[in-house]
Protein backbone atom coordinates (compact mmCIF):
# COMPACT_ATOMS: atom_id res chain seq x y z
CA UNK A 1 0.00 0.00 0.00
CA UNK A 2 1.41 3.44 -1.14
CA UNK A 3 0.53 6.84 0.37
CA UNK A 4 0.58 9.49 -1.40
CA UNK A 5 2.65 13.20 -0.44
CA UNK A 6 -0.61 14.85 -1.66
CA UNK A 7 -3.46 14.35 0.21
CA UNK A 8 -6.31 13.70 -2.24
CA UNK A 9 -9.62 15.73 -0.92
CA UNK A 10 -12.72 13.93 -1.39
CA UNK A 11 -15.12 14.94 -4.25
CA UNK A 12 -17.88 17.19 -2.51
CA UNK A 13 -21.59 15.47 -3.17
CA UNK A 14 -22.84 16.85 -6.56
CA UNK A 15 -19.74 17.83 -8.28
CA UNK A 16 -19.99 14.85 -10.09
CA UNK A 17 -23.09 14.99 -11.21
CA UNK A 18 -22.44 19.27 -12.15
CA UNK A 19 -19.16 18.18 -14.38
CA UNK A 20 -21.30 16.11 -16.51
CA UNK A 21 -24.34 18.47 -16.76
CA UNK A 22 -21.52 20.86 -18.02
CA UNK A 23 -19.95 18.89 -20.51
CA UNK A 24 -23.21 17.61 -21.98
CA UNK A 25 -23.54 21.45 -22.23
CA UNK A 26 -20.96 21.95 -23.75
CA UNK A 27 -21.36 19.04 -26.52
CA UNK A 28 -25.28 20.30 -26.92
CA UNK A 29 -23.67 24.06 -27.90
CA UNK A 30 -20.62 22.38 -30.35
CA UNK A 31 -23.13 20.10 -32.26
CA UNK A 32 -25.72 23.28 -32.21
CA UNK A 33 -22.53 25.59 -33.68
CA UNK A 34 -21.82 22.53 -36.42
CA UNK A 35 -25.41 22.24 -37.18
CA UNK A 36 -25.41 25.82 -37.71
CA UNK A 37 -22.23 26.26 -40.16
CA UNK A 38 -23.82 22.76 -42.56
CA UNK A 39 -27.16 24.75 -42.24
CA UNK A 40 -25.35 27.78 -43.46
CA UNK A 41 -23.28 26.02 -46.29
CA UNK A 42 -26.25 24.09 -47.55
CA UNK A 43 -28.08 27.60 -47.84
CA UNK A 44 -25.27 29.70 -49.82
CA UNK A 45 -23.06 27.24 -51.27
CA UNK A 46 -24.50 23.99 -51.79
CA UNK A 47 -26.27 23.35 -55.18
CA UNK A 48 -29.73 24.00 -55.77
CA UNK A 49 -30.38 20.50 -55.70
CA UNK A 50 -28.26 19.79 -52.53
CA UNK A 51 -29.87 23.14 -50.67
CA UNK A 52 -33.79 21.63 -51.26
CA UNK A 53 -32.87 18.09 -50.46
CA UNK A 54 -31.77 19.43 -47.30
CA UNK A 55 -34.62 21.64 -46.99
CA UNK A 56 -36.93 18.69 -47.70
CA UNK A 57 -36.10 16.59 -44.46
CA UNK A 58 -37.05 19.59 -42.66
CA UNK A 59 -40.15 19.41 -39.84
CA UNK A 60 -43.19 20.25 -42.00
CA UNK A 61 -41.71 20.48 -44.88
CA UNK A 62 -43.61 18.22 -47.99
CA UNK A 63 -42.11 17.61 -51.18
CA UNK A 64 -44.98 17.21 -54.05
CA UNK A 65 -43.87 14.92 -57.03
CA UNK A 66 -43.17 17.88 -58.95
CA UNK A 67 -40.63 18.52 -56.64
CA UNK A 68 -42.61 22.14 -55.52
CA UNK A 69 -41.69 21.96 -51.56
CA UNK A 70 -44.20 23.93 -48.80
CA UNK A 71 -44.61 24.56 -45.37
CA UNK A 72 -47.94 24.71 -43.91
CA UNK A 73 -47.56 28.03 -41.61
CA UNK A 74 -50.82 28.36 -40.85
CA UNK A 75 -53.74 26.29 -42.18
CA UNK A 76 -56.83 28.24 -44.31
CA UNK A 77 -60.54 27.11 -44.88
CA UNK A 78 -62.57 25.64 -47.55
CA UNK A 79 -62.07 24.77 -51.18
CA UNK A 80 -58.83 25.43 -52.64
CA UNK A 81 -58.38 27.64 -56.05
CA UNK A 82 -58.19 26.19 -59.50
CA UNK A 83 -55.59 27.14 -62.47
CA UNK A 84 -58.67 28.94 -63.87
CA UNK A 85 -59.42 30.96 -61.00
CA UNK A 86 -58.12 34.16 -59.67
CA UNK A 87 -56.52 34.19 -56.27
CA UNK A 88 -56.16 37.50 -54.10
CA UNK A 89 -52.39 36.87 -52.24
CA UNK A 90 -49.85 38.84 -49.90
CA UNK A 91 -46.13 37.47 -51.06
CA UNK A 92 -42.83 38.12 -50.02
CA UNK A 93 -40.47 36.34 -52.53
CA UNK A 94 -36.40 35.44 -51.73
CA UNK A 95 -33.48 34.01 -52.78
CA UNK A 96 -31.53 31.23 -51.19
CA UNK A 97 -29.29 34.26 -49.50
CA UNK A 98 -32.03 35.57 -47.76
CA UNK A 99 -32.37 38.67 -50.25
CA UNK A 100 -36.14 40.05 -50.87
CA UNK A 101 -36.56 40.40 -54.22
CA UNK A 102 -39.77 41.21 -54.11
CA UNK A 103 -43.07 41.72 -52.34
CA UNK A 104 -46.98 42.60 -52.30
CA UNK A 105 -49.04 43.22 -49.13
CA UNK A 106 -52.79 42.65 -51.93
CA UNK A 107 -52.72 41.95 -55.45
CA UNK A 108 -54.46 39.79 -57.75
CA UNK A 109 -53.00 36.67 -60.04
CA UNK A 110 -55.07 34.44 -62.63
CA UNK A 111 -53.56 31.14 -60.24
CA UNK A 112 -52.67 30.02 -64.15
CA UNK A 113 -50.98 32.51 -65.31
CA UNK A 114 -48.23 32.69 -62.97
CA UNK A 115 -44.75 30.28 -62.78
CA UNK A 116 -46.08 26.27 -62.72
CA UNK A 117 -44.58 26.13 -58.66
CA UNK A 118 -46.52 29.08 -57.60
CA UNK A 119 -49.83 28.17 -59.64
CA UNK A 120 -49.62 24.45 -57.80
CA UNK A 121 -49.06 26.43 -54.41
CA UNK A 122 -51.74 28.70 -54.84
CA UNK A 123 -53.49 25.53 -55.54
CA UNK A 124 -52.89 23.51 -52.78
CA UNK A 125 -54.19 26.42 -50.76
CA UNK A 126 -57.06 27.41 -48.50
CA UNK A 127 -58.76 30.91 -48.13
CA UNK A 128 -56.75 32.21 -45.16
CA UNK A 129 -53.88 29.84 -45.30
CA UNK A 130 -50.36 31.11 -45.23
CA UNK A 131 -47.71 28.95 -46.42
CA UNK A 132 -43.70 28.96 -47.21
CA UNK A 133 -42.96 27.29 -50.37
CA UNK A 134 -39.71 26.68 -52.14
CA UNK A 135 -39.68 26.55 -55.96
CA UNK A 136 -37.38 25.03 -57.45
CA UNK A 137 -35.98 27.02 -60.87
CA UNK A 138 -37.61 24.59 -63.55
CA UNK A 139 -40.64 25.16 -61.75
CA UNK A 140 -39.68 28.70 -61.64
CA UNK A 141 -37.91 30.76 -64.05
CA UNK A 142 -35.16 28.47 -65.11
CA UNK A 143 -32.39 29.64 -67.01
CA UNK A 144 -34.37 33.06 -68.14
CA UNK A 145 -33.82 35.84 -65.69
CA UNK A 146 -36.65 38.31 -65.35
CA UNK A 147 -34.26 40.80 -63.98
CA UNK A 148 -31.38 41.91 -62.67
CA UNK A 149 -32.94 41.23 -58.86
CA UNK A 150 -33.46 37.60 -59.74
CA UNK A 151 -30.53 35.34 -61.28
CA UNK A 152 -31.29 32.78 -63.63
CA UNK A 153 -31.68 29.15 -62.34
CA UNK A 154 -32.34 30.52 -58.76
CA UNK A 155 -34.43 28.62 -56.28
CA UNK A 156 -37.63 30.80 -55.21
CA UNK A 157 -38.46 31.27 -51.30
CA UNK A 158 -41.84 32.48 -50.87
CA UNK A 159 -44.56 33.47 -47.74
CA UNK A 160 -47.99 33.56 -49.39
CA UNK A 161 -51.29 34.23 -47.77
CA UNK A 162 -54.48 33.35 -49.52
CA UNK A 163 -56.61 36.38 -49.23
CA UNK A 164 -59.42 35.28 -51.18
CA UNK A 165 -60.07 33.71 -54.67
CA UNK A 166 -63.03 33.74 -57.50
CA UNK A 167 -63.63 32.10 -60.34
CA UNK A 168 -63.14 32.95 -64.21
CA UNK A 169 -67.10 34.10 -64.10
CA UNK A 170 -66.91 35.83 -61.31
CA UNK A 171 -64.01 37.59 -62.72
CA UNK A 172 -65.42 38.14 -65.95
CA UNK A 173 -68.57 39.48 -64.12
CA UNK A 174 -66.63 41.55 -61.96
CA UNK A 175 -64.84 43.09 -65.42
CA UNK A 176 -68.20 43.22 -67.13
CA UNK A 177 -69.12 45.53 -64.52
CA UNK A 178 -66.42 47.85 -64.21
CA UNK A 179 -66.39 48.33 -68.06
CA UNK A 180 -69.90 49.08 -68.11
CA UNK A 181 -69.62 51.98 -64.84
CA UNK A 182 -66.67 53.41 -67.02
CA UNK A 183 -63.91 51.90 -64.69
CA UNK A 184 -61.33 49.52 -66.87
CA UNK A 185 -61.33 52.11 -70.40
CA UNK A 186 -59.78 49.37 -72.62
CA UNK A 187 -60.38 46.08 -70.66
CA UNK A 188 -58.00 44.19 -68.44
CA UNK A 189 -54.25 44.74 -68.43
CA UNK A 190 -52.50 41.52 -70.27
CA UNK A 191 -50.26 40.12 -68.23
CA UNK A 192 -49.23 39.99 -64.81
CA UNK A 193 -48.10 43.45 -63.45
CA UNK A 194 -44.56 43.78 -63.13
CA UNK A 195 -42.71 42.07 -59.93
CA UNK A 196 -45.66 39.65 -60.07
CA UNK A 197 -44.20 36.22 -60.00
CA UNK A 198 -45.73 35.71 -63.57
CA UNK A 199 -44.64 33.05 -66.16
Amino acid sequence: MSVTTVPIRPIKKGSLTKLWIGLALVLIVGAALAYAGTQNAVETGATNEQFLANNGDEDGVVTTDSGLQYKVLKPGEGPSPTATDTALVKYEGKLRDGSVFDANEQTPMPVGGVVPGFSEALQLMQKGGEYRIWIPSELGYGEQSPGPELPANSVLIFDVTLLDFISAEQMQALQQQMQQQGGMPGGPPSGPPPGMPGQ
